[in-house]
């Protein structure tokens, strides 16, 4: 007899329960396909995500240090800015100072062009009656001018001016140095009426001496000037009267041929100088016209004799390919005709090696309930 009331092993069962609860988490590892193709490591996941907020970390560390850069950097920038606006401004500044110190307008080369008081620190026409810049015919200088009027006024003024205030200064003095410069002034008019009159008496010499030596200048120009139209009229008498002989005895009325060679070549000639053709020359050209007809003739019957063997020898090669193309169809023919009893024969014993596997090898096919044993265990 069996006994059936034997104690149970804990010790055994746990072990056995610890091995099937194995067996039932190596299953879902084995038998799950992402699981057993793919895997799965935490401690590598673990590591991953530790490595990640590691580098978010650093990243963020780095961003705010380029942060902080990047506003050092602004400040920096602001800062050099205002320093080169300052620089700037200064040297506006200086350029500014410097041009109104050393680039006045009058210091300009062209200040003379649009200068305001250029008429009035232009100088006068002349001077002086003597001046060197009134030449023969200038036409300054009249009869009855007194270029000092305006000095001697000038004088006048500022002596009366001083004058005057001498007189505020004191009255008495001033009436003594009255009666003296009275007495200069007669003087000094005596002296330029005296003076006027050596000038207008120096200035008719003068005039008179111009005269003379513009007329004997001029009589000079004018016999000049009739000796060369003499000398021009005598020119053009003889270049005519070459120019006459030139033509009578030149080569042209002579009809001379050599006259319309080119210098380019004996074969070329010059158009408006060419007579024409003597009868050698023509009779030349006729016989070369001859000789290029004869060539042109000799020519057609060859290329009219070429054509000809040319289409004989087109047709025999059309024939030749028609008989080769027959062959070859005859050819293609016989060979798809070999190739479909080759292909029945083969399909006869493929049908036949078939039917011999189905009749003698395949007789036991497996069944469902075979397939369904795999995959069960893990062993």
């Amino acid at each position: 007899m069996y006994k059936l009331d034997l104690p149970v092993d804990y010790k055994q069962a746990a072990a056995i329960e610890r091995r099937r609860a194995m067996e039932e988490e190596r299953k879902t590892r084995i038998f799950n396909a992402r699981t057993r193709q793919i895997g799965i490591d935490k401690q590598a996941i673990e590591q991953q995500v530790f490595d990640k907020k590691q580098m978010e970390e650093y990243e963020r560390k780095r961003h705010e240090a380029f942060a902080a850069d990047a506003l050092r950097n602004d400040r920096i920038a602001t800062m050099l800015q205002k320093r080169q606006e300052h620089d700037v401004r200064a040297l506006n500044e200086a350029l500014n100072e410097f041009r109104a110190l050393h680039q006045q307008p009058n210091q300009r080369r062209e200040w003379d062009l649009y200068d305001p008081d250029a008429l009035k620190k232009d100088k006068p026409a002349r001077v002086h009656d003597d001046d060197p810049r009134c030449g023969i015919a200038s036409i300054q200088k009249f009869d009855g001018e007194d270029l000092n009027g305006k000095a001697r006024k000038k004088l006048q003024n500022e002596q009366a001016r001083k004058w005057h205030e001498a007189q505020m200064r004191e009255k008495e003095r001033a009436r003594r140095n009255q009666e003296e410069a009275d007495r200069l002034y007669e003087l000094k008019q005596k002296e330029l009426d005296q003076r006027a009159m050596e000038l207008q008496e120096a200035e008719e010499q003068c005039r008179k001496a111009i005269n003379m030596a513009t007329a004997s200048y001029n009589d000079a120009l004018n016999n000049e000037q009739m000796e060369r139209e003499r000398l021009r009229r005598q020119q053009e008498l003889d270049d005519n009267m070459t120019e006459i002989a030139n033509h009578v005895f030149g080569d042209i009325l002579t009809e001379n041929p050599a006259v319309a060679q080119s210098a380019f070549g004996p074969h070329r000639v010059i158009p408006d100088r060419w007579k024409g053709m003597s009868p050698q020359q023509l009779e030349e050209i006729r016989k070369e016209q001859a000789r290029q007809r004869a060539e042109a003739e000799r020519l057609r019957q060859e290329e009219e004799l070429r054509n000809r063997e040319f289409e004989r020898q087109a047709s025999a090669n059309a024939r030749a390919a028609l008989m080769v193309e027959r062959e070859l169809e005859r050819k293609r023919r016989e060979l798809e005709k070999a190739q479909a009893d080759e292909n029945r024969r083969l399909a006869q014993e493929q049908k036949a090696h078939l039917d011999f596997l189905n009749r003698e090898v395949y007789t036991n096919p497996p069944t469902a309930a075979y397939f369904m044993q795999f995959n069960t265990t893990t062993r």
